[in-house]
């Protein structure tokens, strides 16, 4: 009997989100090199660099969610372009601080934008 066939009915909610989470460490490292098109070394060499953090099995074996697995795709898109390993996870990095920084630069602009806000437009 497979574990998922031994979930109870109060489970099966649970585990369903989880197939929409992008955190969830869901892809061991050889589907997850497979899926990115990379080889198991590179995906350790990322990891070496800091640029991801697989989370660990209870057997010690790696597992990375989708959103390392699209950062880990970036890097190599990089390198395949001919950037230094440790340049394209810099790079990485970077772009994921600048998409943060405009999420937050927008979300700020609306609040500032509604009745009550604290932003004064010029002009009005």
């Amino acid at each position: 009997m497979s574990p998922e066939s031994r979930l109870t009915a109060e489970d099966r909610p649970q585990a369903a989100d989880r197939l929409d989470d992008d955190q969830y460490p869901a892809y061991t490292m050889g589907r997850a090199a497979e899926l990115i098109g990379a080889t198991p070394g590179f995906l350790r060499a990322l990891g070496e660099a800091e640029l991801i953090s697989p989370t660990r099995s209870d057997g010690g074996h790696r597992r990375y969610s989708r959103q390392q697995l699209r950062r880990a795709a970036r890097a190599r898109e990089l390198v395949d372009q001919g950037t230094p390993i440790e340049a394209a996870c810099r790079i990485v990095r970077l772009e994921d601080d600048l998409d943060a920084a405009l999420r937050m630069n927008e979300e700020l602009r609306r609040e500032a934008g509604r009745p009550g806000g604290n932003g004064e437009r010029r002009g009005e």
